[in-house]
């Protein structure tokens, strides 16, 4: 059996952490192009909102109430899945929380939860996506959404950071045991820059004042526009935002560098000397139902790298541009002796 990718509007597609942010602008966007949809988190109120709106402008959506970190909710959607649509094509690993704390200053209790759901989800949504593509005809794709922090953690959000290398590297391994038995499973890991979602406003923070994500920040319809794209095509590893991936090439040049430059600017970066919301999201559902950060649509609207690397044709043209570039290099210096 082979792997086949299909159109957006022949797929059904299961998002994790569907009620705010990223999860939330990638069902709309989705919606729109006719994926059938399996939303799920933890806050039903807005889940059926959700999938109202979707319906009132014509398209298919469904909820399932899940704490990714529970392994037999997780199972929950994708039974749903099979027995409305008869199955699924695209799983999209979102769901995530964030607490800003020095990590000596983190209750095990709560760093244990984070990774419950950052990491034990994306298990979690791996296992039951797995399980069913294996024998689906043209088989599926798993999107996990990790965090530029899986190349290059950083202080105040260190759980964090750990959790998203741990998604980073699971989902490698699980790739290379796909590849192994021949599986039509294709893995794709998405690994977001700064993005302008409410993820800081739901997070809980130890550090006496509100956390924030260190800017620039970019819109997170980016970040959906790439989750669709790797729902169509090959994508291995992409890093959303030239910000990430430009962080990524300094800290493997010169990692002491940025050790130091990163202890010294960051903890001050990711505060916003405004005190603490009074609830978050660590152990219940939030206030979601936001897709941008403070109601608004904001960030960097554009990324070219994101963009060429996302379409086929872009980035081959690209490589043939490099070749090209390297060719008359080349050719110059033999010239010239």
């Amino acid at each position: 059996m082979k792997h086949r990718y299909k159109p957006l509007n022949e797929q059904v597609m299961v998002i994790t952490g569907a009620s705010s942010g990223i999860g939330l602008a990638t069902a709309r966007r989705a919606a729109k192009r006719g994926v059938k949809l399996v939303l799920a988190s933890r806050n039903e109120d807005v889940l059926k909102q959700v999938c109202e709106e979707i319906a009132g402008q014509g398209g298919q959506a469904i909820y399932v109430v899940a704490d990714v970190g529970r392994k037999e909710q997780v199972d929950a959607i994708a039974t749903r899945a099979i027995e409305h649509y008869g199955g699924f094509d695209t799983w999209v690993n979102n769901a995530g929380v964030v607490i800003f704390s020095r990590l000596d200053e983190l209750p095990e209790e709560e760093h244990r939860r984070l990774f419950d759901t950052n990491y034990w989800g994306v298990v979690h949504g791996s296992e039951a996506a797995v399980q069913h593509m294996r024998d689906r005809p043209g088989g599926g794709t798993i999107i996990n959404v990790a965090s530029i922090n899986a190349e290059m953690p950083v202080p105040i959000l260190g759980a964090y950071s750990a959790s998203k290398a741990a998604v980073k590297a699971y989902s490698e391994a699980l790739r290379m045991e796909l590849i192994h038995e021949n599986a039509p499973v294709k893995v794709t890991v998405l690994k977001p820059s700064g993005i302008a979602t409410p993820i800081s406003d739901h997070g809980r923070s130890h550090m006496g004042h509100r956390g924030k994500v260190m800017p620039p920040l970019y819109d997170v319809e980016i970040v959906a526009t790439a989750i669709l794209a790797a729902a169509q095509r090959s994508v291995r590893n992409l890093t959303v935002g030239e910000t990430g991936k430009m962080s990524e090439l300094g800290w493997a040049l010169a990692p002491s560098l940025f050790d130091r430059v990163i202890a010294w600017a960051l903890p001050r970066a990711q505060s916003s000397d405004k005190p603490p919301f009074p609830s978050d999201n660590l152990f219940e559902p939030g206030n979601d139902g936001q897709v941008y950060l403070e109601g608004k649509r904001a960030g960097i609207p554009i990324s070219p790298y994101t963009q060429i690397r996302s379409h086929r044709v872009l980035e081959a043209g690209l490589g043939l541009g490099v070749v090209a570039v390297a060719g008359v290099l080349l050719a110059r210096r033999a010239l010239s002796r």
